[in-house]
């Protein structure tokens, strides 16, 4: 259902507000470029410090500027069970065509915990799920494949972005169940994809989407030797991306330094350091994107 290139969309912010005039350019910039999917309100969209109401509007000026020419998975996940109930029903009410939900963050829930926040929400609202494994973000803690695998026979639990960095978390997911598998990091595209991955919910396609494109459609035509070209263009500006410091920073630098949109964060997010920024606009100017 979800597959190929599907940008994690930054949410763009101008005096502390959210800027939906920038949103609107972004969404035609990868309708033009032919992203697979859009993923907003994730953990690129700063979805932590959005309000609720402010998610939800976002999400729904989403849904309305893709106009159902691709699919828009929102990023509605808590770890509050009942908020992602609410999040996620008002996306689906509003057109939304699935729905990425974290693992819940800060309360650390034991396996069982785990499976039975999703089977509820899976549940109560009936739109495809896309799980969200990234123990970093959640205290170290993050889906067991035994529980990835009880949750796939839930019929609209569809996919599960995988963000832990594990080939064999990966190789394990895919020898237990038909979950759709994405990647989570950009570097991590191709290798994820040797084991039966099928896309990513990208960061470095929020300025570079043909190009993620072009290596996810060589991916799912089975063609890797081609697809490793686009992978090692890709590498170092993935890297970058998602080293420097914390995602979103890196890259609302970087597409601050293109002219796509303001550099602009909420705290307790803070600006990339001048000996960083330096290292990006190397990076961005090897790739050929800056001169």
């Amino acid at each position: 259902m979800f597959t190929g290139c599907m940008v994690a969309l930054i949410t763009p912010f101008q005096d502390g507000r959210v800027d939906y005039k920038t949103l609107d350019e972004l969404i035609e910039f990868h309708l033009e470029s032919g992203t697979d999917g859009i993923v907003p309100t994730g953990t690129t969209g700063e979805s932590p410090t959005l309000s609720h109401d402010e998610n939800k509007k976002v999400v729904e000026r989403v849904v309305k500027a893709v106009g159902g020419k691709i699919p828009v998975i929102a990023g509605t996940g808590s770890n509050s069970t009942a908020e992602a109930i609410d999040m996620t029903a008002f996306a689906k009410k509003v057109g939304a065509d699935g729905s990425l939900q974290v693992c819940p963050y800060y309360n650390k829930p034991t396996q069982e915990g785990f499976y039975q926040h999703f089977k509820t929400i899976a549940e109560e609202v009936d739109i495809p799920l896309v799980l969200y494994n990234i123990p970093g973000r959640c205290g170290g803690t993050g889906l067991a494949p035994e529980t990835i695998e009880r949750l796939s026979e839930i019929e609209n639990i569809v996919a599960v972005k995988e963000a832990t960095g594990s080939l064999d978390q990966a190789s394990e997911i895919a020898s237990r169940c038909d979950l759709t598998i994405l990647s989570g990091d950009d570097s991590l595209t191709l290798p994820i994809a040797s084991v039966g991955g099928k896309g990513v919910i990208s960061v470095v396609a929020n300025i570079v989407p043909a190009d993620v494109k072009a290596m996810t459609d060589l991916i799912l035509q089975g063609d890797f030797v081609s697809a490793r070209k686009w992978h090692r263009k890709l590498f170092a500006l993935s890297k970058s991306l998602l080293s420097l410091s914390t995602n979103p920073i890196p890259i609302k630098a970087a597409m601050a330094m293109l002219n796509m949109a303001s550099e602009e964060l909420r705290l307790p997010m803070t600006p990339l350091a001048q000996s960083q920024r330096e290292t990006l606009r190397r990076g961005l100017t090897d790739y050929g994107l800056l001169s």
